[in-house]
């Protein structure tokens, strides 16, 4: 029983797998941060730029 419970603490195939899973949630999260950022100043610039045309048309 100890040596089993000794196999069980070197390993570390698991171990891996946790770190790529982390590592894809922490790189998905920023994507998601930037793109939110960037949808924002879009939304922003469109809003401007369709104020300046509908000021230059006389409405």
């Amino acid at each position: 029983m100890a040596n089993l419970f000794a196999r069980f603490l070197k390993d570390e195939s698991g171990a891996t797998a946790i770190e790529y899973g982390l590592l894809a949630a922490l790189i998905a999260l920023g994507i998601i941060a930037g793109a939110t950022t960037i949808g924002t100043e879009i939304s922003s610039t469109f809003t401007t730029i369709g104020g300046s045309l509908t000021g230059a048309n006389g409405g």
